[in-house]
């Protein structure tokens, strides 16, 4: 059987090679929603709040996701 705390430990082969963490970023349009979207399809969940930010350009939004094992990890 095994614990939350078994799940967080595993490695990113173990979880079907995705990776614990990601940063998702872009401009606030479809395609990054669609980019978050397709995360969450995957198992990810939304990590914090999405910031914005101006690149001098245009703006760049920005979306932690992980995947659930993380949020059970005990930290030392």
């Amino acid at each position: 059987m095994t614990t939350p705390a078994d799940q967080g430990a595993q490695t990113g082969a173990e979880m079907g090679g995705l990776l614990r963490y990601r940063l998702l970023t872009g401009t606030d349009d479809r395609a990054f929603c669609e980019k978050v979207s397709a995360a969450l399809a995957q198992g990810y969940v939304l990590h914090g709040s999405p910031a914005i930010t101006f690149d001098g350009t245009k703006p760049v939004t920005a979306q932690a996701v992980v995947l659930p094992a993380v949020l059970h990890e005990v930290q030392p």
